[in-house]
């Protein structure tokens, strides 16, 4: 009979029982069951939406499922600009966003449409949006006047052209119908080239490119496959004019609304993953660049410009920063002027 009563005390105790008061629910968790939404600008498999989804495992284990985190891909709350609305009024509580579509909102961002002001290795450009002063403090500030607190920024990889048309001089874009997300640096950027930059959303892209709407466009490598983009263009150009900076952001309400534990919980994960989402970019680039260069279906020109041919562009690209401080800056370019140093620090170690 004693043994019978230990055995089953050592299986109740497995089990683990119950509270007094009946909720056996998380067991001892110290968070709140609840439900968050996370907003991305990219669809399933893509760097952000598998960003999201791995944010959101690494919350369920840290909260023994308390708390779950809801990914959703491009177009499951409408456009791209709809969902920086949607993280605005707390219909989402996080978001990846890039500044082509906030930049009309938050026009200190629009920085990242510079061409040539990051490095051209991704690595360093990383190194540099995870460490920068004038990134992650002066214009987190803009942010924030709007109601979104960006809690950490990252590229997605180096951006490149995709054309009907072979480009590797600054000449071949002229006349050019050269799809833009929207801000007006992205714009002044292109016709610096002698482009016609034409805005539009990427869910009408792929049509726009196959019926000539469009000519071209920029994104990082595994977007331009992975949306298959390279169908419907006969050209590759790996210019890395630009990298795609991603951000990290949250509604403010929210975010300064959490416990210290749950606060301290997202800015913990979105820590670690700064790290984890280079790594992931860097894959899916490196291995897409196969499926456009092997593809047999969609023969594609891949044209990788040389540092001379790089420098032409450049040259014609940097008044445009003048664009920035004079025309799209709200305080006289000042974050650029820091951030400018901060890069000549960076690659000059």
């Amino acid at each position: 009979m004693l043994t019978t009563l230990l055995t089953l005390g050592l299986i109740l105790a497995a089990c683990g029982g119950s509270d007094d008061d009946g909720d056996s629910s998380n067991g001892d968790s110290e968070f709140e069951e609840q439900t968050w939404a996370f907003i991305t600008e990219e669809q399933e498999g893509q760097v952000q939406y598998v960003y999201a989804e791995e944010f959101a495992k690494r919350i369920d284990e840290k909260t023994d499922g308390a708390i779950t985190v809801e990914p959703y891909e491009f177009g499951g709350l409408g456009t791209e600009t709809d969902q920086v609305e949607q993280l605005q009024n707390g219909t989402a509580q996080l978001a990846v966003t890039s500044p082509g579509f906030i930049g009309n909102t938050v026009k200190e961002s629009q920085i990242f449409g510079l061409h040539f002001l990051f490095p051209d290795s991704v690595e360093k450009t990383h190194e540099i949006l995870t460490n920068s002063e004038a990134i992650n403090e002066d214009l987190v500030k803009k942010y924030e006047e709007i109601g979104i607190e960006p809690l950490a920024f990252w590229t997605e990889g180096g951006m490149q052209w995709t054309s009907d048309r072979p480009i590797e001089k600054p000449s071949d874009f002229e006349g050019f119908k050269m799809r833009i997300q929207g801000s007006k640096l992205q714009e002044e950027s292109y016709k610096r080239y002698d482009a016609d930059p034409t805005s539009m959303s990427w869910g009408e892209l792929y049509t726009g490119l196959e019926n000539g709407t469009v000519q071209g466009q920029e994104n990082p490598i595994f977007f331009i496959a992975d949306a298959s983009f390279h169908e419907v263009q006969d050209y590759m150009t790996i210019s890395n004019h630009n990298n795609y900076v991603a951000t990290t952001t949250v509604n403010s309400e929210w975010y300064n609304g959490l416990n210290d534990a749950e606060k301290e919980l997202v800015d913990e994960t979105v820590e670690e993953l700064q790290g984890w989402v280079f790594e992931e970019q860097k894959r899916q680039n490196d291995e897409f660049l196969s499926v456009i260069e092997d593809s047999e279906e969609y023969p594609t020109e891949v044209i990788r410009l040389t540092e001379e041919q790089r420098a032409e562009f450049q040259k014609l690209a940097e008044p445009a920063r003048d664009f920035y401080r004079d025309e799209v800056s709200t305080e006289g370019g000042a974050i650029l002027d820091k951030l400018e140093k901060e890069i000549e620090e960076a690659t000059s170690e």
